[in-house]
Formats: structure tokens, C-alpha cells, sequence
């Protein structure tokens, strides 16, 4: 298997901590001059800002763990062409149809996407970096095509490719080069006033702990990195700025996923802004990983949907189980920093939203909710 990486480590990150001892001295002396009381008076006076959001795993189309455990090149082989195989059976340009009738009928004002494959094939040949470059599915592209037939408005306002593989498969014809990129992708609205919705300072990075696993074609050369990684924008809600952190955890190593969660709090999530984190933390609520996180952050399911466990994962590879087999909760909006979650919910999670095919939209349930900050 050939793969490139991108340079790990934190992007570019901008300072927003706390305000100097100077400038929080002159703060103090100008509230004191205020009229006690009514600095009270106006903001209780002014509505909450209001933001939706939502998390969604779009799921690559295959459980891509065998491929990534081959134990030689030639099961490699046929664990390629079985894995594409089921790519095309779980059929993306009419899963996205259901993925765009979920966002279209929630109205988020940001989407954080995980598994945003590209997935392309070419002609078999020695390289040992990625180079197939035939299109077979863009999931990003016909997901935004699909939105907007919908007349709604989403634009990637970022995105973070965090693999590159590329492997053969047999076929009738011959050897063929199956390659994969993925991606992490938040989309954001377009179509409301800037003075009523706007973002900025678009950030991304790939986490320093990473996987690596074994070369399977030839043992000699270098091992396998698995990558994840964080995109991250500034959102402007009527005046409020929040800091908004999208993310996909480890799956295959406990201890990397932890230290990719302290990552996150030592990196994007080390603002003073209020902040909302979303993802799929491959982490269920009863999780050292998920302690890691919570506190210092709030789930807004758990503060909301107490009395129901809110399973988000994991319908069959194929996608084609009749009744659902969600039994963990992986999937999340944290926040902290002033605000509270009025509602959160799930899309995608019953038999009723599988497609006419039979298909369920994604092996993953998707998670949207509500939240204020006065």
C-alpha cells in the first residue's frame, strides 16, 4: 500500500487567551463608571444568540480495517477489491440524497463532516506515491450538488485532507490502482447576512499521535500512517463569536485517541472564545477519552436527552441491515463557555430514513442541536 502524509503537528494557530492585566484593569475602571444595574438591565434585555450545529460521519462506503491489517500482498489484493466493491454497492450519489434531505430539513448554520472520501482509480503501476486520478466518487462534491438542488446554501468553508492511500485490486481485466483520500470538511452557511452569520479564521491541522500500521505489499518499507485531524473556523452569530472545532478520533488505539483529545485541548480548543466541539470521537460516554473531554466541556445530548442513550454507530458495512444496529455512542456536539443546549437530536437513526434502495444513509447516525449563548 502507498500512502503520502501531511506534515503533522498544529497548523499555524492564533493566540486567544486571556486579555493582558493592563487591559482587564481598564476594563474593570470602565464598568465601574457604569450606572450600577444597568449593564445588567440591557443584557438581560437582549435575546440569546442562537447557533445550530451538526456532526455527521458520511462513512467511506467500506470497513476499511482489513485493508489496513493485510497480513500480506496478496490478501492485500483481495481485501482492496472487496473493500471497493463495497464502496459501489453503498452507492454515495443516492445515499447523499438522504445526507442533503437531513441537512436541508435542520437548517444548521455549520456541518462538521468526517470520512469526506475521494475515492479514485487508475492504471496499475510501481509508484510508490499515490497517483490514480480518475474520479469515482467525490463524496464532497456530489454532497454540496445535492444540497443545492435543494435550494439550500453550504459552502466547504475548510478542509483538512488527512490520508492519501493507494493499493491494487484484481479485476477481469487485469491489476487496478484503488486510491482513497480523506478529508475533514465543515461546511458552512451562505446564504444569511453577514451581520446575522458570518465565519473566519479557517484552521486545520493533523494530530501528532497517529497509527502506524505495517507496510502490507513489502515489509521493508516504511509502515502505514493512519492520520487525523481538526478543521476549525470563527462563527460570528449577530455579533457573538464562538470558536467552532470539528474532528474524527482514532479508532485503533485507545492511547492515540486520548492523546488526539489532549491535543484538541491543548491546541484549537485553547481559546478563550466560547467553543463548540464536534465530531466522531470513536469514544462512547463511559470512555477515558470521553472524560478527558467532558468536563471541561458539556454534551449537549446528555444535557438534554438524559433518558435515552442517543446510540449513533454502527449499521452494517453493507448498510443494508433492516432494523438498526446502533448500540454505542460515538458521535457529539460538546460545548463550553456560556452556552446551554435547549435541544439535540439525531438524524438518520431509524428504519424510516433508509432510502428506497434499502440503504441506510451512513453506518453512522448524525447528531444536530440547538444552542444559546446570552
Amino acid at each position: 500500500m502507498r500512502a503520502t502524509t501531511l506534515p503533522g503537528g498544529p497548523a499555524s494557530r492564533r493566540s486567544r487567551r486571556s486579555p493582558s492585566r493592563t487591559w482587564l484593569t481598564s476594563l474593570l475602571v470602565i464598568l465601574f463608571l457604569v450606572t450600577p444595574g444597568s449593564l445588567t438591565a440591557a443584557q438581560a434585555a437582549q435575546p440569546p444568540t442562537t447557533l445550530k450545529v451538526m456532526t455527521r460521519n458520511l462513512y467511506w462506503g467500506a470497513d476499511l480495517t482489513p485493508v489496513f491489517t493485510a497480513p500480506s500482498q496478496g490478501e492485500l489484493l483481495t481485501r482492496v477489491d472487496a473493500a471497493f466493491k463495497n464502496v459501489q454497492a453503498t452507492n454515495f450519489p443516492e445515499r447523499a440524497e438522504a445526507l442533503a434531505d437531513e441537512i436541508a430539513g435542520t437548517d444548521p448554520h455549520l456541518v462538521g463532516l468526517q470520512e469526506v472520501a475521494l475515492w479514485r482509480s487508475g492504471a496499475f503501476d510501481m509508484s510508490t506515491t499515490p497517483n490514480a486520478d480518475h474520479v469515482e466518487y467525490d463524496f464532497l462534491q456530489i454532497l454540496l450538488r445535492e444540497l443545492a438542488e435543494r435550494g439550500t446554501h453550504y459552502e466547504a468553508v475548510v478542509s483538512l485532507t488527512t490520508g492519501d492511500y493507494e493499493a491494487p485490486r484484481v479485476t477481469s481485466s487485469g491489476l487496478q490502482d484503488i486510491r482513497l483520500t480523506d478529508r475533514e470538511v465543515l461546511l458552512a452557511r451562505t446564504d444569511l447576512p453577514a451581520n446575522v452569520f458570518s465565519v473566519t479564521h479557517a484552521d486545520k491541522a493533523l494530530f501528532d499521535a497517529h497509527v502506524s500500521v505495517p507496510n502490507p505489499v513489502n515489509s521493508q518499507l516504511p509502515g502505514i500512517n493512519v492520520l487525523h485531524g481538526w478543521v476549525s473556523v470563527d462563527a460570528t452569530v449577530r455579533g457573538r463569536t464562538t470558536h467552532v472545532v470539528s474532528t474524527h478520533l482514532e479508532n485503533l488505539s485507545v492511547g492515540v485517541q486520548q492523546a488526539q483529545a489532549r491535543e484538541l485541548l491543548e491546541g484549537p480548543l485553547d481559546t478563550g472564545l466560547p467553543s463548540v466541539l464536534l465530531g466522531d470521537l470513536n469514544a462512547a460516554p463511559d470512555s477515558s477519552t470521553y472524560r478527558i473531554l467532558v468536563p471541561p466541556f458539556t454534551d449537549a445530548w446528555a444535557a438534554t436527552r438524559r433518558n435515552n442513550p442517543g446510540h449513533t454507530c454502527c449499521q452494517d458495512a453493507n448498510l443494508r441491515n433492516t432494523e438498526s444496529r446502533l448500540t454505542q455512542r460515538l458521535d457529539y456536539v460538546l460545548f463550553r463557555g456560556g452556552f446551554t443546549a435547549s435541544v439535540a437530536n439525531r438524524v438518520g437513526e431509524d428504519p424510516a430514513d433508509r432510502i428506497p434502495s434499502g440503504l441506510w444513509p451512513s453506518d453512522h447516525a448524525g447528531v444536530w442541536s440547538t444552542l444559546h449563548l446570552r
